[in-house]
Formats: structure tokens, C-alpha cells, sequence
């Protein structure tokens, strides 16, 4: 990709890391500060406005903070008073609405969309076609497969929004709907095309539509190739991971407050 600066718009009080790359047709408004590193491909708005930029007199764009040696690509909005940590990656046609917080090392794939007033730990996978209501909240390494839709109002048309919480480690398999307020633990796997409501605790497989608790996922007959049990997973699995040159538990005990 060639970095021509074609058509790129820097508003006021707006921070360049060094070596920031800025693609064409590329709108940046006020109030950005993006790190040193970081890539923003072509035809992207970074600081979209919030609705009061519209409707109130002397609008001030809040703060948008996205972290260092960071990758947005092509055709990417991220809204306005948001902040991302270092190394976020993203697919194409990623939009990610205002008040939303991500850690270190997050990765939102193509067609996902986040819808404000979220927030998110360290190391989150989202892959592709992905639906973050708003007010969920996600732990850390939390994956959630395609066509994933996390809802929020329990009795829609209306302004009593519930955010779902799922917890560090859990896993949320492709077509799942997760229901507004609904509580997944820790170290949890929910199953394909389930629909899920309630409250989970930690280490649980729940599967269905509605879904039910099938059971303590450490003990589900889930084997990997080795013929060792995949859950949980952190002991099987360690690409992009911080624990890669090192064991997890070895990693975890030196890490325990990620």
C-alpha cells in the first residue's frame, strides 16, 4: 500500500506519534491522538463526531486515544471520546461507536461492529461480522466467533439497555446470540448457534437455543490431536499470545494482574 496523502483531513489538536502512516481519502477530526507506529489505511473517519455535533451549539469533539504500532485498515469509523490500547488490529468496514474501551493487543475483524459504551481487556478476538450492543463487557482474552451478536434491550423497543458481561477466557462460538444482561464466568465455551440468557459460573459449557449448562467445561470430552484436554484452553493454545515462549501457568504466576 502506497501512503500518498491524497485527500487526508487533520482537524485541530489532533497528535501524530512518529512514524504514523495515514492512508488516502482518510478524515481525522479534532481531539485524535493516535502512537507512534500505528497504520491507517485508506478511505477511514478516526474521531467521527458524536450525534451532539449535530444538534448542539458549541460541540466539542471528545478525546479519541488509539495506541501504539496499531493497524487500522481500510474503510474503518471509530466515533469519537473512545480509547484503544497498543498493538489494536482491525479487517475492513470495522465501525466502533463512541465511549468504547479496549486494552493492549485487541483485534476487531472485518464487518464488526461495536456499539458504544463498551468495554474490553487485554488480547480480545473479535473475527468477522460481529455485534457488540451496547454496555457489554468483556474480560480479558475473551474470543467471539462470526455472526456473534451480543443484544442489550430486554423488552425492545426500549431505553433500558443491559449490557451482557462474559468473563477473562471465555469463548463465544459462531452464530451465538448472548441475551441482554446475561453473565458468562470465566474459562467458559459457549456452543454454536446458541442462544444464551441468565448467569454462568466459571469453567462451564453451555450449549443450546435456549441454552442450558452442560456441565463443568474442564471435564467435557473435548481432546485435542495429543489426546490431552483442550479446556482450559490457555494450556493448549498460544499463538499471539503472551504466554508463547513460556508455559501459561508459568506465564500466569509472573502476570497475575493481567
Amino acid at each position: 500500500m502506497k501512503f500518498n496523502g491524497k485527500n487526508v483531513s487533520i482537524g485541530k489538536n489532533v497528535t501524530l506519534g512518529s512514524n504514523v502512516k495515514i492512508g488516502d481519502n482518510t478524515f481525522i477530526y479534532d481531539n485524535v491522538s493516535i502512537g507512534d507506529n500505528t497504520i491507517i489505511c485508506n478511505n477511514c473517519v478516526i474521531g467521527e463526531p458524536t450525534s451532539d455535533y449535530y444538534n448542539k451549539n458549541g460541540y466539542e469533539n471528545p478525546p479519541l486515544f488509539i495506541g501504539k504500532n496499531s493497524l487500522i485498515r481500510s474503510h474503518n469509523i471509530f466515533y469519537a471520546g473512545s480509547k484503544f490500547g497498543d498493538y489494536l488490529q482491525t479487517g475492513h468496514y470495522v465501525t466502533v461507536r463512541e465511549f468504547t474501551e479496549a486494552g493492549t493487543n485487541c483485534s476487531f475483524g472485518t464487518h464488526s461492529d461495536i456499539q458504544g459504551f463498551c468495554s474490553m481487556g487485554n488480547y480480545v478476538r473479535l473475527h468477522s461480522y460481529v455485534n457488540i450492543g451496547q454496555k457489554s463487557k468483556l474480560g480479558n482474552f475473551v474470543f467471539i466467533y462470526p455472526f456473534v451478536v451480543l443484544t442489550n434491550d430486554p423488552t425492545p423497543p426500549s431505553e433500558n439497555l443491559i449490557g451482557v458481561t462474559i468473563g477473562d477466557y471465555s469463548q463465544i462460538a459462531a452464530a451465538s446470540v448472548i441475551l441482554p444482561g446475561a453473565i458468562i464466568g470465566k474459562h467458559c465455551l459457549v456452543g454454536a448457534n446458541s442462544t444464551v440468557g441468565g448467569s454462568y459460573p466459571d469453567d462451564t459449557f453451555i450449549a443450546g437455543s435456549p441454552a442450558t449448562s452442560v456441565g463443568k467445561l474442564s471435564k467435557m470430552p473435548f481432546f485435542n490431536n495429543q489426546g490431552v484436554r483442550h479446556y482450559p484452553w490457555p494450556n493448549n493454545f498460544d499463538r499471539g499470545m503472551p504466554w508463547k515462549k513460556e508455559e501459561y501457568t508459568s506465564w500466569l504466576k509472573n502476570n497475575t494482574n493481567d
